[in-house]
């Protein structure tokens, strides 16, 4: 007998929605990463794809970090990168996804002797295809990588400044722990002066207090994680009552530990909070999931209603960088897809 279909679970899973939190370096999938190292002519210290796929089995973050920065050298050219926006954009375009603001990490490469404008150029190159592929909206948000040094990133930001018109945001992501968002005030000053909006990874190892620093110190526009704000009542107080966005992604929380399993995630009480919460795939290869993965594991775990779902919706593309146009454009859509699906409380109404 096929098992009956969760109505808030399909129209969580077809609603149109905004990723507002996913790095592209992490959407790397086995199958995609051995390709290209034989088309660089590199060799990965896995044996097939099976192997790799068994050392995604993490018991922190720098141990995923581990991984993760050892997988991305197979990105060499900009028809790489190209190619690694494209597979994504394909799985975004299948969970419908039509917008997705998406971190890249152009430290790990440059490092490796790429240069900025072969990353930014595959990925942009991405981003137009992908567009004309399957019409997903996207943007591009410069991440800094934290455990080094503030010089270093602002030796990254100067090679960003010729590009800055294909660059729409800055963010901070990498390892929390040692590495308060207080170590990166003046790059954040500089990033604000160059008129781009700024967010940071902050809270999810971290504790509340590096929320604190993110919106104090860095004048962040929104928050990547910060499912510890939990911790801290004044401070949740204030992220709902100053609209204060957080990019959750669950999935990548239990992968990391951050929770023992998905009813004990902070996510019910955020959203009881009033919190502006949107779900996202963080490193959606690596963490066991895309969106609609996180969707389902959710769901399993919360038994949203209709009407949590649609707010959730309308959430991600409220706290995008979008023009406020496209912004309410987008709502509306989500609006009339929701329109005679539910009731004043919520609830499937039947068709």
């Amino acid at each position: 007998m096929t098992p009956a279909i969760d109505p808030a679970l399909h129209l969580a899973l077809t609603m149109p929605k905004a990723e507002l939190h996913v790095h592209i370096e992490g959407t790397l999938e086995p199958e995609l990463a051995f390709a290209l190292a034989q088309r660089n002519g590199i060799s990965l210290p896995y044996a097939d794809q099976a192997a790799l796929a068994a050392a995604y089995n993490f018991d922190s973050l720098q141990s995923f970090l581990d991984l993760y920065y050892a997988c991305a050298d197979v990105l060499r050219t900009a028809d790489d990168f190209r190619d690694l926006m494209l597979a994504y954009l394909e799985r975004a375009a299948a969970d419908h996804i039509i917008h997705t603001e998406i971190f890249f990490d152009p430290q790990t490469h440059t490092a490796r002797g790429i240069p900025f404008a072969t990353v930014l150029d595959g990925l942009e190159d991405g981003l137009k295809q992908g567009r004309a592929r399957w019409g997903i909206s996207g943007r591009l948000i410069l991440c800094f990588l934290r455990h080094l040094s503030e010089e270093d990133a602002l030796a990254t930001l100067a090679e960003a400044e010729p590009h800055l018109a294909r660059i729409d945001g800055f963010g901070l992501d990498s390892s929390e722990q040692g590495n308060p968002p207080s170590k990166f005030q003046h790059l954040f000053a500089r990033c604000r002066a160059l008129g781009k909006p700024v967010v940071a990874h902050a809270g999810e190892e971290g504790p509340p207090d590096y929320i604190i620093q993110a919106l104090d110190l860095l004048g962040v526009k929104r928050i990547d994680h910060g499912v510890r704000a939990s911790e801290d009542p004044a401070l949740l107080a204030r992220l709902a009552a100053d609209g204060v966005a957080l990019t959750v992604c669950p999935l990548s929380n239990l992968k990391l530990r951050v929770f023992p399993d998905m009813h004990a995630h902070t996510l019910g009480q955020l959203l009881a909070a009033g919190v502006k919460v949107t779900l996202n795939s963080d490193d959606p290869a690596y963490f066991g999931g895309y969106l609609n993965d996180n969707i389902r594991a959710v769901q399993a775990a919360f038994q949203f209603d209709a009407a949590t779902w649609k707010q959730l919706a309308k959430n991600s593309f409220e706290a995008s960088f979008a023009s406020k146009a496209k912004k309410a454009g987008w709502v509306e859509r989500v609006e009339v897809w929701f329109g005679g699906r539910e009731g004043h409380d919520g609830q499937i109404l039947c068709q």
